[in-house]
């Protein structure tokens, strides 16, 4: 199954409630969730606060990714707060697998990102228990950026590596998601895709976000 999670990053704040209930209506499937601290990335969003009030208005899962120094300290906070779904960077921790495991035993699927110039390499020895992961085709750190074409390689790989050795992990793909590449990436293997500025920024986000998802669902 494909999932469509519109990310709330390029989403009006001052109307948030009103726009989730948009895409909840035009078949999105998880909310995704931007936490970003000015330092691991050149940007900062918001913390556990506002993923608690996200779960207050919707009852869809929610898709949490730290792209933040020392996640591990968060985890916490934003399982508490409702996320379901907690991603973090391979680059932003040490210990890895140790990081995956504490997720999990905290009640959260986990995930894990890499960023453009990480390879998917890096992640052979956690790809048997990570939940998910989370291909960023973007530089992280700002919405609306232009979708990078190497990252298809890496999810067709991926979905190779879940094939050949009879994984189950899902494959997430970040960064500038649009009808114009959605379905190209579906091809290659992915199973969740984020789109802000491609639903939230355009004049009709139910109309969008009902592309997007008819889309995914015809591949």
């Amino acid at each position: 199954m494909k999932l469509l999670a519109p990310s709330i990053l390029s989403a009006d704040f001052a109307n948030l409630s009103q726009q989730i209930r948009y895409v909840e209506m035009s078949g999105a499937d998880w909310i995704h969730c931007d936490i970003m601290d000015g330092k691991f990335v050149p940007n900062i969003t918001f913390g556990p606060f506002i993923v608690e009030a996200v779960k207050r208005i919707t009852n869809l899962p929610l898709d949490v990714h730290l792209m933040i120094e020392n996640p591990e300290n968060y985890f916490e906070q934003f399982i508490k707060a409702g996320a379901n779904y907690l991603t973090i960077h391979q680059e932003a921790v040490l210990h890895l697998n140790r990081q995956i495991n504490k997720i999990k035993e905290l009640g959260a699927k986990a995930g894990v990102s890499i960023n453009p110039g990480t390879p998917v390499s890096s992640l052979s020895e956690v790809l048997d228990i990570v939940d998910m992961v989370l291909v960023m085709s973007v530089n992280p750190g700002y919405g609306g950026q232009q979708f990078l074409p190497n990252s298809l390689k890496k999810i067709e790989d991926l979905a190779k590596i879940r094939k050949d050795n009879n994984l189950s992990f899902l494959i997430e793909i970040d960064g500038g998601i649009n009808s114009k590449n959605i379905q190209s990436v579906s091809s290659a293997g992915c199973d969740v895709f984020v789109a802000g500025s491609s639903i939230f920024a355009q004049d009709n986000i139910s109309a969008a976000a009902i592309e997007l998802k008819n889309l995914i669902s015809s591949k």
